[in-house]
């Protein structure tokens, strides 16, 4: 048995200096629903858990007609806050879309933001994974790949990432807040998460030691023509093999301004400028919403048993684009 030391902090300065003193051998938890299940099968192994549950980030404020959403919200508690279902029913949609119902209360925006993939490769340590250990191989690439990326990948990983709220906080401008031992930064959302390249063991630009404290969404005049849809192999608690979240400003029958992200089919949650452009100045209509679908998979790069994964997306999106513009 491997013994794991256990501390409380009941402030974020408590809480890094706690993980500052152990920066490579400490973890945060605070809903603990990925950490623990990582520990359990020996893919993680912290030897010293910080529990981060007493910090005061469970809050959500109206801020400057945006939001500030504490790190410790928990997904339901954010799910069903009226102002996020009001304004912005993208984020609402996808995290009901997440896990389930006890997941959902348990789990926070901050480690939902960090999920790790679920590539069975990564989950197996008798399997070769160089997101897991770097330099052992990449399982996937000739091995069962049918939930794996298509957009995003390179030679040393193909893993997707899971989250679906991340798809939604993509497509809403979302702003990382992080604070650490050398103070406070912000990160665009879409810089948050890396691309694998040859280094897939970085997932994120989170440093040791660093605590991620709030996500702001700002104020959006399409925020609340959003939609989120999700297609997985069975109706509920499951992984996505393709989603997307798009919001759309309309001016008459014509796109002023829209976003698109997809999940299940990227490395990270993956925002599609190329779709956004597509869009942009066009009617709002099915040729449309394909022409973009195409742009948005334009660079997919599909393995041995993904490649239906394609197609999926392209359906997904176009599909989605009409719901959001009240067309479906």
């Amino acid at each position: 048995m491997r013994p794991i030391d256990y501390t409380a902090a009941q402030d974020v300065r408590g809480a890094l200096q706690k993980l500052a003193a152990r920066p490579l051998e400490s973890a945060p938890i605070g809903g603990g629903t990925n950490l623990v299940d990582l520990m359990k099968i020996h893919v993680q192994n912290p030897a010293l858990l910080v529990d981060i549950n007493g910090l005061p980030l469970a809050e959500i404020q109206e801020v400057e007609g945006g939001l500030r959403i504490g790190a410790l919200v928990r997904n339901s508690d954010l799910a069903n806050h009226p102002l996020v279902r009001e304004r912005y029913p993208v984020l609402s949609e996808a995290l009901l879309s997440g896990a389930s119902p006890q997941l959902r209360n348990m789990a926070t925006v901050g480690g939902n933001i960090l999920q790790r993939t679920r590539c069975a490769y990564f989950r197996d340590i008798s399997q070769p994974c160089n997101k897991r250990e770097p330099g052992s191989g990449c399982g996937a690439l000739e091995g069962f790949n049918r939930m794996h990326a298509v957009l995003g990948t390179s030679d040393k990983c193909i893993a997707a990432n899971p989250s679906d709220m991340s798809v939604a906080l993509a497509a809403l401008d979302a702003t990382v807040h992080v604070s650490g031992p050398k103070g406070e930064r912000t990160v665009a959302f879409g810089d948050f998460h890396l691309l694998p390249g040859s280094t897939p063991e970085r997932e994120t630009v989170l440093k040791p030691g660093e605590l991620i404290t709030h996500v702001s969404l700002p104020a959006s005049r399409f925020a609340a023509r959003s939609r989120y849809l999700k297609v997985r192999d069975r109706a509920s608690y499951a992984f996505a093999l393709a989603s997307a979240a798009v919001a759309i400003e309309l001016e008459g029958k014509t796109i002023k301004d829209a976003r698109v992200a997809l999940g299940g089919v990227g490395t990270k949650p993956w925002r599609s400028a190329e779709a956004e452009k597509a869009l942009m100045g066009q009617p709002a209509d099915e040729v449309h919403f394909k022409a973009a679908a195409a742009a948005a998979l334009k660079s997919a790069k599909p393995r041995t048993h993904n490649a239906f994964k394609v197609e999926l997306a392209r359906r997904t999106l176009v599909r989605v684009l009409a719901l959001a513009a009240g067309l479906a």
